[in-house]
């Protein structure tokens, strides 16, 4: 199978990487159109080739790992694909890529989320084992060919990764509370810093826990505009929901209703038993 690679930053190279490892993946190659981007994966030998758009489209499989309003764009640049291609979408969200795809090729397409990710982005920060023991989130997969629903599922057992099932806007609803709404609260909580007059003390003294709820204002803002642009309606659902638990969280403080704010901290500590 020859796999076609749009977008070799953070995603694409690392699913590259893992590629390399599956006995079915006979050829790897790439296109971006950030020219630096497509000089550090062939250093990296992320992709056996850079090829042109044209090109990806003779590919058995075509991965999308851009941000999320250009694989809208790109999906439309695909209608004259082969019936048998099968092209995943790795976005963020869901409900607005699926409800674009031209229906003359709904069936060549996977909408698919790989739970997984770090702050850098960019070639460089490629991981081989990015995907692996993650979950992947296929999206109204009943929409998808047969033979694109073989493909998908394959990929994603022989990259190790574990499969759930949801509709696109169920998807939609979820990531805004687990992904999106940490990343918009991580900026502000930057912002909040940086605005400081003595900000270069505050940050002397930063620790584990700022670092840890800062780390996600590294993440690419040209990425992440377009995922708050394509959820918003479900990002400031979550927000309002938070600013109200913060909002009482503030009172007990204010009010010095320790009892109370003790009680919030102990209920907020069965999250990770959820987890275990």
């Amino acid at each position: 199978m020859r796999v076609g690679i749009i977008g070799l930053g953070l995603m694409g190279g690392s699913l590259a990487l893992s590629l390399k490892n599956i006995d079915f993946i006979t050829e790897i190659v790439g296109h971006d159109h950030n020219k630096e981007h497509q000089k550090q994966a062939l250093e990296l030998s992320l992709v056996k080739e850079v090829v042109e758009f044209e090109e990806i489209k003779k590919c058995d499989l075509i991965i999308l790992a851009v941000p999320v309003n250009g694989i809208i764009s790109i999906i439309n640049e695909l209608q004259d694909i082969n019936e048998h291609t099968t092209v995943i979408d790795f976005g963020s969200t869901k409900e607005r890529i699926v409800a674009s795809i031209p229906s003359k090729i709904r069936k060549n397409i996977v909408a698919a989320h790989p739970m997984s990710g770090t702050e850098f982005f960019g070639p460089y920060a490629a991981i081989e084992e990015l995907y692996t023991d993650k979950v992947v989130v296929l999206c109204d997969l009943e929409d998808s060919g047969e033979i694109q629903k073989e493909v998908a599922i394959k990929l994603f057992e022989a990259l190790k990764m574990k499969i759930s099932y949801m509709h696109a806007h169920e998807h939609d609803r979820h990531t805004a509370f687990i992904s999106h709404m940490p990343h918009a609260i991580s900026y502000s909580l930057a912002n909040t810093v940086i605005k400081q007059e003595n900000r270069d003390d505050i940050l002397t003294l930063a620790a584990g826990g700022f670092r840890s709820m800062s780390r996600l204002a590294k993440s690419s803002p040209a990425m992440w505009e377009d995922v708050f642009k394509q959820n918003k309606e479900n990002v400031l659902e979550a927000l309002e929901l938070f600013e109200a638990e913060l909002q009482n969280f503030k009172k007990h403080l204010k009010d010095e209703n320790w009892q109370e704010l003790h009680k919030e901290m102990q209920d907020a500590n069965t999250l990770y038993n959820i987890f275990s």
